[in-house]
């Protein structure tokens, strides 16, 4: 049934590309792809394919949906606080935040002059502090771009400069810029096509990195202010293209670390702070599928390590003996170690029991003494916020669920006090007692319990309602149940939303992830099909009001899984979809394929070949009835080309028996992360949320 006041469904011809046969054979299979030319972005007839794709879609959503989009984006938006801030940071002498204006899409970047002992309450978002200064305003920095991506903006441990990258076309090649903060001008050196990290060492001297030809971040250099970037030196140079280059310094700021990193190995290097030039040391070298992490604190390092330990142990050595380590927390079957921060008396980690978070905060000084912080709601979310002092005793921590705004939390470690420093407003009111969140658990053929967030509005429905469940499975990737203003429209016209925690994610630890990769990664779609299959069977649902969803490697369980079972599904929304995975990861020129190969498989053998071809959805498209589909993309993506949906859609409308309405929305002015913005993405949002409203007939309006 359509939605009220909306025009019924007439069936309009959709763009056809002409076909192009290509044929590659290997290992005996002969694969012929005609939209390959689809690739050919600066052919004319790739231009005039997208543009009347993009046609279609538009006049698809004029007819179908009217003003939807608009009612929908001045509905979300007018949930967001048009002036707002973040809460100050101390560093040095100073206290930094961001705030911003009505009307801004970007952050005004802001400090004052506050002596150590001194404090700043925002409690009011349109309060005037007396000796701000607004160092850095993105807003006057995107003027004149359609999309615009700041990053690792750092000050120098002076106070006296910073550093930032930004990117203005979405390919995620940063251009360096450094700012004078005592005069405001900016600095004459400026490097373009850097990676998305930099470090300061002292206050002269900058670390950064630079992107090869298929942009890896590849080499990491030194730069001294005033100096021409001409002039930098070289320290690192990767040359095995499945390892990344990125920097930071650790909050102890006694070195900037080198990190090297592939899928599934990692190796760093640390540079004293206060001598720069000095050649980097290796913290430990790299051994194939060995991840550490490390914290410095005082004279000691700590390492978050998976060697011998599937789920993760932390090590400690002294800096005066390197190489030597002791056992500080062992490996448990029943947890996993997912982080740590370092502070001189106390060391914080962040683990997981059972799929749900917790922080442990250990005392270092004195008698060995732990705790674990307490929360009340049965899932949840929690992340550590900013806590540059290794010094303090104050842990700041995020904290937010599926009904409850995120919140911004300081905790005296000693103490054991909480003290909410900020709350995510939403105008309009919420009440989170007004919704419903559990989480609840599928059974798989192969015996194997997969969990599921949901979240609703009002009591538990006793009859079925439309609903949405969202994926991903894949890089041990967790996606956490965690608060969305934009959501709250759906939820308000009826929808039940759900994360399922499928395979290839570690929401239960690192053999959850494990057998979701490579020669296992078929369970991650075996088990987003449980999820729905218990849904249904429980009453949640139907399948005539089932919507599923995913992004970028989501998206590609998305297609594995219509191809599997689309009779399980009313609709289904794909942003930027990594559906022609196979030939992707063959093709070397582009910048994720051969990383990638640690996680999909390599195809260039056979049983990786094998593993990709029996799964990928655009190689696997069958003649059969598809669910309606609208897939997302940005024509500056870098790591999912725009071709692969262009593809996919393309080879669905040939293929399916349903007349199913197969859409595809090209933004031509963004890259993979989307629109750029607080307010500009939930324009592409409103899309997939108008495309959903009309194909399920919920109300226009929320209750």
């Amino acid at each position: 049934m359509l939605a009220e006041g909306l025009q019924p469904r007439r069936m309009t011809r959709a763009p056809r590309p002409a076909k192009r046969p290509q044929t590659r054979e290997l290992f005996g299979d002969t694969r012929v792809d005609e939209y390959a030319w689809l690739r050919e972005r600066d052919d004319p007839a790739v231009q005039a394919h997208l543009a009347a794709e993009n046609e279609h879609t538009e006049r698809w959503f004029e007819r179908q949906t009217g003003s939807l989009r608009e009612q929908l984006f001045a509905e979300m938006r007018g949930r967001v606080e048009q002036r707002d801030h973040s809460v100050p940071v101390r560093e040095g002498e100073w206290l930094y935040w961001a705030r911003t204006e009505a009307g801004d899409e970007y952050s005004r970047h802001c400090r004052v002059f506050a002596p150590r002992g001194s404090a700043l309450e925002l409690a009011d978002p349109n309060q005037t502090i007396p000796g701000e200064q607004l160092f850095l305003d993105e807003n006057a920095l995107a003027e004149d771009h359609d999309f615009y991506d700041l990053t690792s903006l750092e000050i120098s441990p002076d106070q006296r400069r910073c550093a930032w990258l930004d990117d203005t076309d979405g390919d995620e090649a940063y251009t360096l810029h450094v700012l004078d903060l005592d005069t405001g001008a900016r600095l004459a050196e400026t490097i373009p096509y850097c990676g998305s990290s930099l470090a300061w060492a002292d206050d002269q001297t900058l670390f950064y990195t630079l992107l090869d030809e298929t942009q890896r971040p590849y080499q990491a250099w030194r730069h001294r202010i005033g100096t021409d970037p001409s002039l930098d030196v070289l320290i690192v140079d990767e040359p095995d293209a499945r390892f990344h280059v990125s920097l930071w310094r650790t909050r102890s700021d006694a070195f900037v670390v080198i990190s090297l990193d592939s899928q599934v190995t990692s190796e760093m290097w640390l540079i004293p702070s206060d001598q720069p030039d000095a050649a980097p040391r290796c913290v430990a070298a790299r051994e194939q599928d060995v991840e550490y992490a490390i914290e410095h604190a005082g004279d000691r390092l700590f390492m978050l390590t998976n060697r011998d330990a599937p789920n993760f142990r932390v090590l400690v050595g002294a800096l005066d003996r390197p190489g030597e380590w002791q056992e500080f927390l062992a490996h448990r079957e029943d947890l996993t170690l997912e982080d740590i921060d370092a502070f001189c008396d106390h060391l914080v980690v962040w683990e997981r029991r059972d799929g749900l978070q917790q922080i442990r905060v250990i005392a270092l000084v004195g008698e060995r003494d732990e705790h674990c912080i307490e929360f009340l709601e049965s899932s949840y979310t929690i992340w550590s916020s900013r806590n540059p002092d290794v010094t303090s005793h104050t842990l700041r921590f995020a904290y937010s669920s599926l009904t409850t705004p995120t919140s911004i939390y300081d905790y005296d470690m000693r103490s054991r006090e909480r003290t909410l420093r900020k709350r995510q407003a939403v105008l309009g009111g919420h009440e989170p007692s007004d919704y419903s969140s559990v989480r609840t658990w599928a059974t798989t053929q192969d015996g194997v319990r997969v969990p599921i967030s949901l979240v609703w509005q009002g009591p538990r429905p006793s009859e079925p309602r439309p609903f949405l469940l969202h994926g991903y499975g894949a890089y041990g990737t967790i996606l956490d149940p965690n608060f969305a203003l934009s959501r709250l429209s759906l939820l308000r016209r009826g929808v039940i939303w759900a994360i399922a925690h499928v395979r290839g994610g570690a929401v239960l630890g690192r053999p959850w992830y494990e057998q979701g990769k490579l020669e296992h990664k078929r369970n991650t779609f075996t088990d987003f099909i449980a999820c729905a299959e218990h849904l249904i069977a429980e009453g949640w649902t139907t399948p005539a009001q089932l919507a599923c969803s995913g992004d970028s490697a989501g998206g590609l369980l998305i297609g594995a899984v219509l191809n599997l079972r689309p009779e399980l599904f009313r609709l289904a929304i794909a942003d930027v979809p990594f559906v022609d995975a196979l030939e992707s990861i063959l093709d070397e020129t582009l910048p994720l394929s051969l990383i990638e190969r640690e996680e999909w498989g390599d195809p260039t053998t056979e049983a990786g070949y094998a593993w990709l071809r029996s799964y990928s959805p655009y190689d696997n498209v069958r003649t059969q009835g598809y669910p309606d589909v609208l897939a997302l993309v940005g024509i500056n993506d870098t790591r999912v080309g725009y071709w692969e949906a262009a593809k996919w859609i393309a080879r669905l409308r040939e293929h399916d028996t349903r007349g199913a309405e197969l859409l595809l929305w090209i933004d031509m002015n963004v890259g993979h992360a989307g629109p750029s913005g607080r307010f500009e993405y939930l324009r592409e949002l409103a899309v997939e949320y108008a495309f959903l409203i009309e194909r399920l007939g919920l109300p226009l309006a929320p209750a």
